[in-house]
């Protein structure tokens, strides 16, 4: 394996024992080719993005070449999948390469994302096709375009190799950056086991990492279950105010860090429902967009579970401790969701029956089968709502109410506009048009429709001329019905 100076890698996870891990190199392909390079994230990191394209350069995102200072590893963890527990999941399908502090002091790693098996491919082939990739590149950038936590992508290939699902398919890589891989299931891989000492290490890894605040409070590790909760909370109440179905949200793909992670059979809704499923595999609409935030409070108590060793020296007081802080779950997604819904609507601040104002549109919208982020987005422009109604009577009571409600609030009409605008994107990535780009890079190896989304999914507040067909809802024949995880 060729080295190159192009990384500046400083591996704290990978000094971790090595229970935490299995050390191995990505297992290189047979002719990759460069894909894209997230240009601004590379700098971000203090990266080359000229050099990442050169072939030394696709080498190293291809797995075929392991840069100096690299760490290769695949980390271990487990996991409730549908509210079944796996004690043993782990990396099966990407290598850790490892982590590099930017100029802006972040750490952030990077990880190859259909790099090969691993002790944990549990009789998989490692490999990724080129479709998830495309999905992943396309909907972690856009989401952290609409200012949601979440990881990134830094790169994508194609290897040269198909990979066998229902068919062959042609093979892909995507490197993805995050602020770190420590999931929930990493907590209780070690929990499992029994291994209480496990657990202190890795949280005494994810405070210095990612909550080192609370290194200073007298039971740090209660603080750190503090912040894990107020972290998700928030972050739930971001992906529904956006309306965005993670579609797996189990216990391995939820990241202590607070970041979206692990996307697979994800979706955002055109018309709304709060009982939208996509995910082809939620047979029993679990992970339905309306139950995320029960979900992910289902998700935190595992990880509390895992932290009573450490809360208390006896059982009764740990278990008082956690309940204290998983309670805290539901007031502060509240405050988050209705907070959010108050800035779609134009409201300066809530005020008493404002969250019933909010919920009422909902309502309405549910009841029409209008398009969720037309229909906040079209707020201010009573006709143009009006048209996404087939039957707008039910509307007019509710804009008279919300009329009313303006006039006594105390932004101006400009900032309310301003406020609006940035509170409710003019783009998502609409399922039928991450699928129609998908389609061309798969069918026809065209990559000029992904590269044509991606840019308009970049500037998703701003109304773009020329890119209004990206914000249109599906035709009847377009409706994408179910989405797939990548594996």
């Amino acid at each position: 394996m060729s080295t190159t100076p192009a990384f500046t890698f400083d591996n704290s996870y990978a000094r971790l024992p090595a229970r935490f891990h299995a050390r191995l190199d990505p297992t290189p392909v047979a002719g990759p080719r460069l894909i894209k390079v997230n240009h601004a994230l590379a700098r971000a990191m203090g990266l080359d993005p000229d050099w990442l394209e050169t072939p030394e350069g696709v080498a190293v995102l291809a797995g075929n070449a392991v840069p100096a200072g690299a760490a290769p590893l695949a980390a271990a963890y487990a996991g409730h999948q549908f509210g079944h527990f796996v004690p043993a999941l782990g990396d099966g399908r990407a290598i850790l390469l490892g982590e590099v502090v930017g100029p802006d002091g972040r750490r952030r790693d990077i990880q190859l994302k259909g790099s090969g098996p691993t002790p944990f491919s549990r009789r998989g082939d490692g490999r990724a096709a080129l479709g998830p990739v495309l999905r992943e590149y396309l909907v972690s950038e856009a989401m952290h375009a609409l200012g949601i936590p979440t990881t990134r992508a830094l790169a994508a290939v194609t290897t040269g190799e198909d990979v066998f699902r229902e068919t062959a398919l042609p093979g892909a890589i995507v490197a993805r950056v995050a602020s770190s891989h420590i999931r929930v299931g990493t907590f209780q891989y070690f929990a499992a086991r029994g291994d209480i000492e496990g657990i202190r290490i890795l949280a005494d890894h994810a405070i210095a990492r990612h909550y080192p605040e609370a290194a200073a409070e007298d039971n740090p590790y209660r603080a750190l279950l503090e912040g894990v909760v107020a972290r998700q909370a928030a972050l739930v109440a971001q992906w529904l105010l956006v309306g965005f179905i993670h579609g797996v949200m189990n216990t391995d793909n939820m990241s202590v860090a607070g970041e979206t992670i692990d996307y697979g059979p994800c979706a955002f809704m055109d018309a709304y429902d709060p009982g939208a499923v996509f995910s082809s595999i939620d047979h029993g609409a679990r992970y339905a967009y309306g139950n995320q935030p029960r979900i992910a409070q289902w998700n935190l108590t595992r990880l509390a579970e895992t932290l009573l060793p450490l809360l208390a020296d006896a059982e009764e007081p740990a278990l008082e401790s956690a309940k204290q802080v998983l309670t805290g779950f539901g007031p502060a997604f509240q405050a988050a969701y209705l907070g959010g819904l108050a800035r779609k609507i134009g409201l300066a601040g809530l005020r008493e029956g404002d969250a019933e104002l909010s919920q009422d549109f909902l309502t309405l919208l549910a009841e029409a089968g209008a398009d969720f982020t037309l229909a906040f987005r079209a707020l201010g422009d009573d006709d143009a709502l009006r048209r996404l109604f087939a039957d707008p009577a039910p509307l007019e009571a509710w804009l008279a109410r919300w009329h009313a409600r303006l006039e006594a609030d105390p932004l101006s009409p400009a900032e309310r506009q301003a406020m609006m605008q940035a509170a409710n994107p003019a783009f998502i990535p609409r399922n039928h048009q991450v699928e129609a780009v998908i389609a061309a890079a798969v069918e026809r190896q065209d990559f000029a429709p992904f590269e044509e989304l991606l840019a308009v999914l970049a500037r998703p507040y701003q109304d773009q001329p020329g890119a209004e067909r990206f914000q249109l809802p599906p035709k009847a024949e377009e409706r994408v019905l179910a989405t797939f995880c990548g594996t």
